[in-house]
């Protein structure tokens, strides 16, 4: 999974001081982690979030379904980089030496998103409200995988190689960044590297 959003600033209006008419994905993530940080995701409400970003609560909804989906940012926009990612992977390359690849460049962020990107993760993974609404994200993360691994093996999508393939391979995401949010000091994608190599070896010692 990856938390990286896409940053944006807000609109002014002239002779309307305070007042922010426009914004942006990026700018109401910013809002929302910050009030998250401060008072708790249960607590912070969709109204919470829209006042804080000088906006109304209808505009709020333009932007994102819900406030679940403010956690996970552009995640839908990512998955397709993700699928290209795939795509443009050399078709000689063996199915998990290209999966570990794409996997661990659909984590990587930019150092000043690091910080955001393990608050991200730990909203996802510790806070209860968001399990479900996870299991659904998670469905759309596989199915990507899915796509890949049934192309390889030249089997369909819904095939159990294909789908254990991307099953394996989200829990092996899933225990990396746990491992990541536990350990400091570890950098994500070096975690992510070893483990998805350790899984294309079957965990051979």
């Amino acid at each position: 999974m990856e938390g990286g959003g896409v940053e944006g600033g807000v609109a002014s209006t002239p002779g309307r001081p305070g007042r922010r008419p426009s914004t942006s994905h990026g700018e109401l993530e910013r809002v929302a982690f910050e009030l998250f940080a401060r008072t708790g995701f249960d607590e912070t409400t969709v109204d919470d979030i829209a006042k804080a970003a000088g906006i109304s609560r209808r505009t709020f909804f333009r932007y994102f379904d819900s406030k679940n989906d403010v956690v996970w940012g552009a995640f839908t926009e990512q998955l397709g980089h993700m699928r290209g990612r795939f795509a443009d992977r050399p078709a000689d390359e063996p199915l998990m030496d290209a999966l570990r690849v794409v996997v661990v460049e659909f984590n990587r962020v930019a150092p000043e998103e690091t910080e955001r990107h393990r608050r991200r993760l730990e909203l996802i993974l510790r806070v209860p409200a968001l399990q479900a609404h996870s299991t659904l994200r998670y469905r759309d993360w596989c199915a990507v995988v899915a796509e890949f691994a049934a192309a390889r093996l030249g089997e369909p999508v819904d095939a159990l190689r294909p789908q254990a393939v991307a099953h394996a391979a989200l829990g092996t995401a899933l225990a990396t960044y746990e491992h990541w949010l536990a350990t400091p000091g570890v950098d994500l994608c070096d975690a992510l590297d070893g483990a998805f190599t350790d899984l294309a070896t079957g965990f051979a010692s």
